[in-house]
């Protein structure tokens, strides 16, 4: 007899939380987005901003973030973590010293 296979359910979330967290979530992409425009104007630099990230980019993925910079498409972005061994799916939070220390000595030389 097979037993009903039983999902983790989300918590159940009053208006008020959905509401906010939809808020933060507004504010955190009007945030990057800002910062990738940034950095495509020159505004920014993307060397900085991976060695001493805002809190609101910590999620973001290291990729995105490089390929948003000029002079940096896909392609490069990519040879680049992979010389650094940084999956494309890494966030910048997710970045361990090593990693980050070496894709910023990189990005300078550049």
């Amino acid at each position: 007899m097979a037993t009903p296979s039983k999902t983790a359910q989300t918590p159940q979330r009053s208006l008020d939380q959905r509401l906010d967290a939809l808020r933060r979530a507004n504010e955190i992409r009007s945030l990057r987005a800002k910062l990738k425009k940034d950095l495509k104007s020159g505004g920014e630099s993307v060397d900085e901003v991976i060695k001493a990230p805002p809190e609101y980019v910590l999620t973001a993925k290291v990729f995105d973030i490089i390929v948003a910079a000029p002079k940096y498409g896909k392609v490069k972005a990519t040879r680049l973590l992979n010389q650094c061994r940084i999956s494309q799916g890494k966030t910048l939070g997710g970045l361990s010293t090593r990693q980050r220390d070496e894709l910023v000595n990189l990005l300078k030389q550049r």
